[in-house]
């Protein structure tokens, strides 16, 4: 980790206000903010489960609090040093609204929607490539779960790319939300897999943007709960090797505790299951063309995908250290 990122912790502990606790992401949050030792949870709001002991839904305690549910209008006269929220796309908006009218100006704000992602007054969260504005932040807004996968990967070789470099990704149903669709009903995916959004998917033009070259994304989900396997197909402008293609990567992550390269070891999306970094590796080369290279990247899309980046980004904006609160290891739990 560079040496600008390791400053010593606030000895204030940070109170945090959830809005959008019901979905996957908000009980992951849930629990990492209870094992975090600078975060209390002011509030968790839920439409759905308002009024519920927050312990009922996720594996936390909190002294017994439950969900609340909280409409725009009362944000401001609530108490929080951090909001996040992590609600639908476009969803966000009224909370934002109510927060500018009455003045309020919590020390951050974590936006976990696609509402913010092409805007320049908002701080984009991809750790590990934007760590000095993340330390500067007050408002961020966290990256899409495809776009942390595709840009682990391709942002190392971004320099050497000849065309536009394509993404296929495959993710558990988890990342269709819980609101019930086609693409996260696990009996219809059965024995099978799904396509959807082909062209000009969001998480394509977010990658694009962020990176500043154009990619092609091919999404599909599976009949898995959880985590994301991404394969990036490139050609570069020269030839390249397995040990430089290496080098390059582990290069560009040697300061990053939460990204595991692995040269040519194929990465496994099963293995990632719960953990918070991502595993880039799988390096190959076609023989005949050897500046064609394939590359997969790994990540579990409800810890590195969105919860866990979003406690590094937490944790760099607060002047924590950026792992406080996570795990470094990339051993799942393999369910």
């Amino acid at each position: 980790m560079p040496a600008d990122t390791h400053t010593q912790p606030s000895i204030a502990t940070k109170q945090v206000g959830l809005i959008g606790a019901r979905g996957y992401v908000g009980v992951e949050l849930l629990e990492i903010i209870e094992s975090h030792p600078l975060l209390d949870l002011a509030y968790a709001s839920s439409r759905s489960f308002d009024g519920d002991p927050i312990a009922k839904h996720a594996k936390v305690s909190f002294n017994n609090k439950k969900f609340e549910q909280i409409q725009p209008a009362e944000i401001a006269q609530r108490d929080a040093d951090i909001i996040i929220l992590a609600l639908p796309d476009a969803a966000a908006a009224p909370f934002l609204a109510a927060l500018e009218a009455k003045g309020q100006d919590p020390e951050l704000i974590l936006d976990l929607s696609a509402d913010h992602r092409f805007d320049d007054t908002w701080t984009y969260g991809l750790t590990e490539h934007n760590r000095e504005a993340i330390a500067n932040a007050t408002k961020i807004s966290n990256p899409g779960c495809y776009a942390t996968a595709a840009q682990l990967a391709i942002k190392p070789i971004v320099h050497l790319l000849a065309e536009t470099p394509h993404c296929f990704g495959v993710s558990g149903y988890s990342g269709a939300g819980t609101k019930r669709t086609s693409r996260n009903d696990h009996r219809a995916l059965l024995h099978g897999m799904l396509p959807y959004k082909l062209v000009n998917h969001t998480h394509e033009r977010e990658i694009t943007r962020h990176l500043g070259t154009p990619v092609r994304f091919s999404p599909h989900v599976a009949p898995f709960f959880r985590g994301i396997s991404l394969t990036v197909q490139a050609k570069l402008r020269e030839p390249i090797t397995i040990d430089q293609l290496s080098t390059l990567y582990n290069a560009a992550y040697a300061d990053c505790d939460l990204v595991k390269v692995t040269g040519d070891e194929m990465p496994r999306v099963q293995d990632i299951v719960s953990c918070d970094g991502a595993v880039i590796g799988g390096f190959s080369i076609n023989p005949q063309h050897p500046d064609e290279i394939a590359v997969v990247s790994v990540i579990d899309n409800l810890r590195k995908g969105a919860a866990s980046q979003a406690i590094q980004n937490i944790n760099l904006a607060m002047g924590y250290d950026e792992l406080m609160g996570l795990t470094t290891g990339n051993e799942g739990d393999g369910a």
